[in-house]
């Protein structure tokens, strides 16, 4: 399985975390909200529905929310979470002697937290399910869905040392408008208006748990969720497959005929299969270089008009106009808050 590292050039739309900001909001005060979004340099990027957010963005208002709020799910389930639960999922799962064992374990764990929801495990039709059910009529937060099964995942690949494998994913709600987001968080496909949010293994491509230490579980707090939020896999769809080429070639110059070679395709073969995911080649190459010209808009190292050379555009005015359309903000607006030079 090809590997590239999810932290360089993937972003989700602001509105992939929208309803986790709405289920924060009422658990701070105002000026609270402000700060927690201002140290998570969101507060440029709000508002917009192209908006993008970094993987960077993700971790630090995680981190930061579920410290201040004391709940460790941030008000995205009928009940606060309280701190240190984690710690104690992370322990429980750390003595499975199997990964379906761990994953028992830890539908066992919410199952005791949750009100609203409770997990299913069955094994069946080599099909290992995990099956989040509503209690009666309750609020369905997309984002909390997608974290509790990131989390499942997470700790399942912890414990195999390597990514686990997913068959598929469901969701108890429709596609959204950033439905192509979740692509860069599940590696499988992802279903939507499902009759519940589900995530399914394959038992067979399941490998043994390897021993945890305690400081591993502590590492694993302590970065959640940097490493296992966004995918490690970049071959479970054909558009991924085509990213991960341009970003490791020199993408400013390749063109389909030569990718569709590098992907043992004919052009025709390629276009279609990409429009099977809802997009093109060019779609995915300017989607690559607004990545590209986030991270180091970001980074505050390079001025806009160093970015807008690097990314293949002959002027800052042009690069202007393109980043507009991309994202519906200006370039400035991802400047860190601490930066001022752009």
């Amino acid at each position: 399985m090809t590997r590239s590292t999810p932290t360089i050039y993937s972003t989700v739309s602001q509105a992939f975390i929208a309803d986790w900001l709405a289920a924060l909001r009422p658990l701070c005060s105002q000026a609270q909200f402000a700060s927690l979004m201002e140290r998570s340099d969101l507060t440029a990027d709000h508002g917009h529905a192209q908006g993008r957010v970094t993987l960077d963005q993700i971790v630090c208002l995680y981190q930061l929310a579920a410290v201040e709020t004391g709940d460790e799910m941030m008000g995205l389930w009928g009940r606060p979470i309280r701190p240190r639960a984690l710690q104690h999922l992370l322990t429980s799962v750390r003595e499975a002697t199997t990964l379906s064992s761990a994953l028992y374990r830890f539908s066992t764990f919410w199952n005791l937290l949750l009100d609203d929801y409770q997990f299913h495990l069955t094994d069946a039709d080599k099909a290992l399910t995990l099956t989040l059910q509503p209690q009666g009529d309750v609020q369905v937060r997309r984002f909390g869905h997608t974290l509790i099964l990131k989390l499942a995942h997470g700790l399942m690949s912890w414990l195999a040392r390597s990514e686990v494998p997913v068959t598929r994913v469901g969701f108890a709600f429709g596609a959204p408008s950033f439905a192509e987001d979740y692509a860069v968080i599940f590696p499988a496909p992802v279903i939507f208006d499902q009759p519940a949010t589900s995530i399914v293994f394959d038992p067979g491509a399941l490998g043994p748990v390897q021993p945890r230490s305690a400081t591993d579980l502590d590492a694993f707090l302590q970065t959640a969720p940097r490493d296992w939020i966004f995918t490690s896999s970049r071959e479970h769809t054909q558009s991924l497959r085509v990213r991960t080429y341009l970003s490791q070639t020199d993408w400013s110059t390749a063109n389909l005929t030569q990718t569709a070679s590098a992907m043992h395709v004919t052009p025709r073969t390629l276009i279609r299969k990409l429009q099977a995911d809802g997009t093109s080649f060019q779609a995915i190459k300017d989607a690559l270089r607004r990545d590209i010209a986030i991270r180091h808009l970001k980074s505050g190292r390079m001025s806009i008009e160093a970015v807008a050379q690097e990314v293949g555009f002959s002027s800052a005015a042009n690069f202007h106009r393109a980043f507009q359309r991309w994202t519906g903000n200006a370039p400035s607006a991802y400047r860190s808050s601490s930066d001022h030079d752009g």
